[in-house]
């Protein structure tokens, strides 16, 4: 009875801490301590935002100025690596730290960008167990990290809004995914225009929480170690829904929300559940694997807008850092 009362008397956050890793999606360090988040998720709208408030951009020119020799891709990696080492200090987990998304289609250069960011973190005293490097899920991307984990740098692969994605990175070993789930959500409520009716597509009827399901059914019945952690969410719903996934990497707004609300919260995904569904293994060569994400114009189009909105706030941050 005291178990059960302790239980309905949490807020939401803490609630799903029960059951699923909560993440902070945000470049705003100074945030994180007040909701405890195990882990934190960073990329480059996100940095480009916390640099341009005044409490950044002593950060910004600090970095800029000592490096101002360099060039300029590794000033940038060296400001990502400053706020990473910010937020390790304010979180036990690990940070996600984002190579440029303008190298999306170029393995070698992945690999190359990524290691010099391990390289940064190590030269810093981190552990490179507690940084996670984030990469586009693209072809191209998906082997960088498939490659990077054989060498032990732990890979997050990112604006992954397809199964066929999905399946690629659990075949590459990748240690961790991020499913956009809001992204998806926005596509197909734009593309049903005025047919959309938020009710009966909200929930778990939600296009994109539908989509994570899948990837973390798929995962646990076949074994695949890659953690699923559910991202782009756009309402509180979308993350009750995918209560019981591996992680769910939620922003500030968010956050306060769930640990405003005391309405209950169960679990929705469950691993040992997923054992006994009817699946059938999927294997992907680089044919398939783009015909499969060509057949999915949702995946399609939303890969590739991630990855120009990425690209164009790289080079806002950029255009920051000269002007320092």
């Amino acid at each position: 009875m005291n178990k059960s009362f302790f239980q309905d008397a949490m807020n939401q956050l803490d609630a799903l801490r029960q059951f699923t890793t909560v993440v902070a999606d945000t470049g705003d360090f100074k945030q994180l301590g007040a909701f405890r988040p195990q882990d934190a998720t960073t990329n480059p709208s996100l940095i480009l935002k916390a640099v341009q408030k005044p409490e950044y951009q002593p950060l910004l020119a600090q970095t800029v100025q000592h490096f101002r020799d360099r060039p300029l891709d590794e000033i940038m990696d060296r400001l990502l690596v400053a706020f990473g080492r910010e937020i390790l200090a304010l979180i036990p987990g690990r940070v996600s730290t984002e190579v440029d998304a303008r190298l999306s289609f170029d393995t070698e250069a992945t690999v190359a960008r990524a290691e010099r960011i391990i390289e940064l973190y190590q030269a810093a005293g981190l552990p490179t167990d507690r940084v996670l490097i984030k990469i586009a899920a693209t072809w191209e991307g998906i082997q960088a990290a498939a490659r990077l984990e054989r060498k032990g740098i732990h890979t997050n692969l990112t604006l992954l809004f397809s199964f066929c994605q999905a399946v690629a990175c659990g075949q590459a070993r990748v240690q961790l995914i991020s499913p956009f789930v809001g992204r998806i959500y926005d596509w197909y409520k734009k593309s049903a225009g005025a047919q959309w009716d938020e009710a009966a597509s909200s929930g778990a009827n939600d296009p994109g929480v539908q989509s994570v399901r899948k990837i973390y059914e798929y995962y646990k019945h076949f074994g695949i170690a890659t953690e699923v952690m559910g991202a782009s969410f756009r309402n509180l719903g979308q993350i009750t829904a995918l209560a019981g996934c591996d992680l769910l990497t939620i922003a500030p707004d968010l956050l306060a929300q769930l640990a405003a609300s005391d309405a209950p919260l169960v679990r929705a995904l469950d691993a040992e559940a997923a054992k006994s569904l009817p699946l059938s293994p999927i294997q992907y060569d680089e044919a398939g694997f783009r015909l499969a994400l060509n057949e999915d114009a949702m995946a399609t189009e939303k890969l590739a807008e991630g990855i120009r909105a990425f690209a164009a706030d790289a080079v806002r941050l950029e255009a920051l850092m000269l002007a320092v």
